[in-house]
């Protein structure tokens, strides 16, 4: 009978023990969802209506390196992540005074929006354009007898004569042609339409065909003129030499437009286009600047110097611009809106771009944290920031080195201090 009683009273021990368990359970359960609950209409940056500090991140203690912009429930641990507010121990940041800041002469800059423009200035040489070239060629069989250009790179004017020739076998067709012009009757004007093909077929011009016909003579000597204004580039004609059919005489290049070729660097060919306008500046007219256009970005990476050749044409209606002289091409797109800060803010390590930001809390005192972010264009002293950084915020533009090392070796200690925390 006693011993009835007392696994009867020891069973109703463990219910009670169970029961309260659950009830404690419960109860810390229920506090610690109520917090889970208010944080999860907050985010990083945002005041804690229980405390009045400010949210940093959220993370997890067993897991301190990872950071959340967010609360909610830890991806390595069956817990909630902890937020950590601003002037703790645990963050990346620094505390400095501000005479220390005076002394180490900290200054401040703002994160504002303003124009940028992506300026590319890039060298190179004037030369011809190729697109602008006509090759003078004997047309028949015959004599060099006069030249009327008689050294390279003379100009010439368009219909300007060039060399006189005798071609016997034009000749005979000019008295062929002479001959039924004279004749009457109904058949005469198609024998006279059969010889001046005939003169064309011998490689005679239109020209030079109307002007047998209007003079009513022959000509003996032929006179070959330049079909565009410019410059005689190539002269390969000798008085008394004998020319057969296809013979290359003189290379014109005409000087209405030329070419800038420009080596622009690698990282900046992207920015360039083709259609793009781009004023030029010659080295021998200093003072002036031509207007033109980008006529290709040639599909070529110098591997030596890591540039791109680009082309760019422009109106030389003066010609004062010759081949072979040197320029600077401005490549000055319309500018653009963009978020800035002073170039001298960034930290550039070669892996990441890190700006030192200045933060007050509602006590007054003044904090620095790094802050990874995406740099973009860089002009005239400022650096576009496509991410990491909002406007208003203030970054640190002088003196940002010795409190990013500051803030580096405080998170250090506190990481060797977390881990010889863990360790038993």
């Amino acid at each position: 009978m006693r011993k009835r009683a007392y696994w009867a009273i020891a069973a109703a021990g463990v219910a009670g023990v169970a029961g309260l368990g659950w009830w404690i359970g419960m109860s810390q359960g229920m506090k610690m969802a109520a917090p889970a609950v208010a944080q999860a209409a907050r985010k990083a940056g945002d005041i804690d209506p229980a405390t009045g500090r400010k949210v940093l991140y959220w993370h997890d203690p067993m897991t301190p390196g990872p950071k959340f912009d967010h609360p909610g429930k830890s991806p390595f641990m069956d817990m909630q992540l902890v937020p950590v507010y601003a002037g703790e121990a645990g963050e990346t940041g620094v505390d400095v005074s501000p005479r220390i800041q005076q002394n180490l002469g900290v200054r401040l800059a703002e994160v504002k929006r303003g124009e940028i423009a992506s300026k590319v200035e890039a060298v190179g040489n004037v030369a011809w354009n190729d697109r602008d070239v006509v090759l003078v060629q004997a047309r028949a069989n015959g004599f060099l007898e006069k030249l009327h250009v008689r050294a390279a790179m003379d100009p010439v004017a368009e219909g300007q004569a060039l060399a006189e020739l005798y071609v016997p076998e034009w000749v005979a067709a000019q008295e062929e042609f002479l001959a039924v012009s004279r004749m009457q009757g109904p058949a005469a004007a198609g024998l006279r339409e059969g010889a001046a093909q005939r003169m064309r077929l011998a490689g005679m011009s239109e020209a030079q065909v109307r002007q047998v016909e209007r003079e009513a003579k022959v000509s003996p000597r032929l006179t070959i003129v330049a079909p565009i204004a410019g410059v005689v580039s190539e002269l390969l004609a000798r008085e008394g030499m004998t020319v057969a059919t296809g013979t290359p005489l003189f290379r014109i290049n005409g000087l209405a437009t030329v070419w800038v070729n420009v080596e622009v660097p690698e990282a900046a060919s992207a920015r360039v286009r083709a259609g793009d306008r781009v004023a030029v500046a010659a080295a021998a007219l200093p003072g002036e600047r031509f207007e033109g256009r980008v006529a290709a970005a040639l599909p070529e990476v110098n591997t030596t110097t890591r540039t791109r050749k680009v082309r760019i044409e422009l109106p030389n209606p003066s010609r004062r611009l010759v081949p072979g002289m040197s320029a600077t091409a401005d490549f000055s797109p319309a500018p653009r809106m963009a978020l800035l800060v002073p170039s001298e803010a960034l930290i550039r390590t070669g892996e990441r771009t890190v700006a030192m930001v200045a933060e007050t809390d509602p006590s007054g005192a003044q904090r620095f944290h790094a802050v990874e972010v995406e740099a973009g264009v860089d002009s005239a002293g400022m650096t576009e920031i496509r991410a990491g950084l909002e406007p208003g915020m203030k970054v640190v533009a002088s003196g940002q080195f010795l409190l990013d090392s500051e803030a580096s070796l405080r998170a250090g200690a506190a990481r060797l201090g977390e881990g010889g925390g863990s360790t038993p």
